[in-house]
């Protein structure tokens, strides 16, 4: 295996990781495979990250300002359009999604990680609270973005019935709040 030279060890990790969750989901993956990936020795993930779950924290930090640009680019349009970038984010990034949001994976308390999901977090509660003063209304509009693009990525929804995702989003997301302009 020759030296990985370019280097940004941590993005090719972080690279590698991406593929490989994509490939086999985030249990599949391991250090070794990804130092592969990368083309760097065993331990070239071990010493940027530690260990598998510092990988993933580092992915769900990544996929958590990903999500938080996502949104803030639509946080000035229509609320709804805030919940069809959040489903064309899980749907573009579905490696970063399948990681986010899975505790287990990684280290919840880790300081990026906190930092991307509160900025993230807040962009969600803020679109919420503009369409209604009840702070459930942000859990629900969450829940069903979440939801539907976790079914549409899953293909547990018989797609040939609906639109693009973007479409179809957008049209559930009215269902649950008609009267946002």
């Amino acid at each position: 295996m020759s030296p990985y030279h370019h280097g940004d060890l941590r993005r090719a990790v972080l690279d590698a990781a991406v593929a490989a969750v994509t490939e086999h989901g985030p249990a599949g993956i391991s250090l070794r495979d990804l130092a592969r990936r990368a083309g760097v020795s065993h331990a070239g993930p071990v010493h940027h990250f530690g260990d598998k779950a510092g990988v993933l924290t580092a992915l769900a930090a990544e996929g958590f300002d990903l999500l938080a640009d996502a949104l803030s680019a639509e946080a000035d349009r229509d609320f709804v359009e805030v919940g069809v970038a959040y489903v064309r984010f899980a749907i573009e990034h579905r490696a970063h999604f399948e990681v986010m949001f899975r505790p287990e994976l990684h280290r919840e308390d880790d300081p990026a990680l906190v930092a991307a999901r509160d900025r993230a977090g807040h962009l969600l509660t803020s679109g919420a609270s503009s369409v209604s003063d009840d702070e459930m209304a942000g859990v629900a509009a969450w829940s069903l973005m979440h939801g539907f693009a976790n079914l549409w990525l899953t293909g547990a929804l018989r797609t040939e019935h609906l639109e693009d995702p973007d479409t179809a989003a957008r049209a559930i997301a009215r269902i649950l709040f008609p009267l946002v302009p």
